[in-house]
């Protein structure tokens, strides 16, 4: 499965109510360099946990209004969303490894 791109109008379907597999939300902006050395990495992981996870890019730039209700100060942020609860979060780039970890999924 390849990343969805979050915005306010399919936030809801695609996040907040939506209730399955787990949501692993990439928060960015193209003018950062950790979130364009992050990004090939969230990719992978969305190839190759197609069917485990489920991936979102959210801009901020683009999506100020996602920015302020995920009380987003620095970036990258990933957060996982489970059931329209954020579980886990983290703040700036991490190795593959560790996001995997983050996810909880067998």
């Amino acid at each position: 499965m390849s990343e969805i791109i979050i915005t306010k109008e399919n936030f809801d379907d695609e996040v907040r109510n939506y209730r399955g597999l787990p949501i692993l939300l990439d928060f960015w902006a193209g003018w950062c360099g950790p979130c364009m050395m992050l990004s090939p990495v969230v990719e992978e992981i969305a190839d190759e946990l197609d069917g485990k996870v489920k991936v979102g890019k959210v801009n901020v730039d683009e999506q100020p209004e996602l920015a302020a209700a995920f009380h987003v100060e620095s970036i990258p942020l990933l957060v996982v969303v489970k059931d329209g609860a954020i579980v886990k979060s983290s703040v700036g780039a991490r190795p593959k490894e560790d996001i995997i970890k983050m996810l909880d999924i067998e």
